[in-house]
């Protein structure tokens, strides 16, 4: 499914939500409030007490007239149970799974749909990185949800456009993916929208040609001026995004990553990702690694332009994922975001470049051998770049 760039709309409103705690019971009201149709796309699903009550609600929906359909990934729902699969169908939920592991699909298994967006009555859409988990959306004993999350609430003209991108996967669910993705090729982008508030597009990876949401980043973080802040996950970026991050710290711009730290639901990342840290603090870029809880934002804050959704930056994702995310710019939203970095840094450890050289050997030993590991699986699977 490759289809076109979307342009800035204006006129939008936006609402930042941090942690399932705060985001999770926003949409099930939204949901319950829903009167003719709720669109749902997402990756992770595993039956517990959220995706119950996700499950009641929607076929609660379905008996008050609403149509609801529901795109989940073959891979990240398996943790959902037979039972609850069953429970949606008979529920007149229509259901679709994208791309379902097959016993002899070899790299084609490796097609993912990361996506994470609900849309409700085709005037609100809730995009971010959580997923219906008791991990993302309920709270643990300290009152916090175990995951540290952000979901976006979006209303006005540009939740067309993501009815648009939902429409046309669902149509494209079905159809049978090739091993290997298509190369993919450089886009012409919009220009960036005049000065004011509310200006929002869609940015997303798609089956095809489409890398419309790291040509957004790196042409906004080229023609930065004042801060880029990036927090992600599973920090293992492209060589154009390491590239691009230490030539604005070396301009003198404010440039500050957010990365999971010791609470980690993948180690093994955490470590192939360290390897780069050195070049990056050398050139003036700011690392902080996030203490409290398993980081999992997917956030970006370049100046005013802001970049919020599924999308990690890294490799994997940018060559084999669907992936969505929701450009904006609004003076609002921009305080917002950066409200929440500025938490967020405050419980983070900064790395130094003193720290960095003063790494015990275990340490060092852990970056060699999972950096190694993923040089060596980049190459298997033909990511080059």
């Amino acid at each position: 499914m490759s289809g076109s760039v979307y342009p800035w709309r204006e006129a939008n409103q936006f609402e930042l939500m941090v942690d399932g705690e705060v985001f999770f019971p926003r949409l099930i009201e939204a949901m319950q409030q829903a009167v003719t149709s709720i669109d749902i796309e997402i990756y992770l699903v595993s039956s517990g007490q959220s995706s119950s009550l996700v499950a009641h609600t929607l076929t609660e929906a379905v008996k008050r007239g609403v149509k609801v359909r529901c795109l989940l990934d073959g891979l990240g729902s398996q943790e959902m149970t037979a039972a609850e699969r069953q429970r949606f169908l008979d529920g007149g939920i229509e259901l679709r799974f994208y791309n379902p592991i097959k016993l002899f699909g070899g790299r084609s298994n490796l097609h993912r749909d990361h996506r994470k967006l609900l849309v409700v009555d085709r005037r609100q859409v809730f995009i971010g990185g959580t997923g219906f988990t008791d991990e993302f959306c309920q709270p643990s004993d300290n009152g916090f949800s175990l995951w540290h999350e952000q979901m976006l609430l979006v209303t006005g003209p540009v939740v067309a456009d993501w009815m648009d991108l939902f429409e046309r996967q669902w149509l494209a669910s079905g159809k049978r993916l090739s091993r290997f993705p298509p190369r993919k090729s450089r886009i012409a982008l919009p220009a960036p929208p005049p000065p004011g508030d509310g200006f929002a597009r869609v940015s997303y990876t798609d089956a095809g040609e489409r890398l419309d949401v790291v040509h957004a980043l790196l042409a906004n973080i080229a023609r930065s001026q004042d801060k880029v802040w990036l927090a992600t996950p599973y920090f293992l970026p492209s060589w154009r995004v390491r590239r691009a991050l230490r030539r604005a710290a070396r301009r003198g711009v404010d440039v500050r990553l957010l990365l999971s730290g010791q609470i980690h639901d993948h180690p093994a990342i955490r470590y192939a990702g360290q390897r780069y840290f050195n070049r990056l603090l050398k050139s003036g870029v700011r690392i902080y690694e996030y203490k409290p809880r398993f980081l999992h934002l997917k956030s970006v804050l370049v100046d005013n332009w802001i970049s919020i959704g599924s999308c990690n930056f890294d490799r994997w994702s940018l060559r084999w994922n669907l992936e969505a995310n929701q450009n904006a710019v609004d003076s609002g939203l921009e305080a917002a975001v950066r409200h929440s970095f500025e938490t967020d840094f405050e419980d983070s450890r900064e790395w130094t470049v003193a720290q960095w050289r003063g790494l015990p050997l275990r340490h060092r030993l852990k970056i060699w051998l999972w950096g190694s590991v993923n040089k060596v699986v980049m190459l298997w699977l033909s990511i080059k770049r």
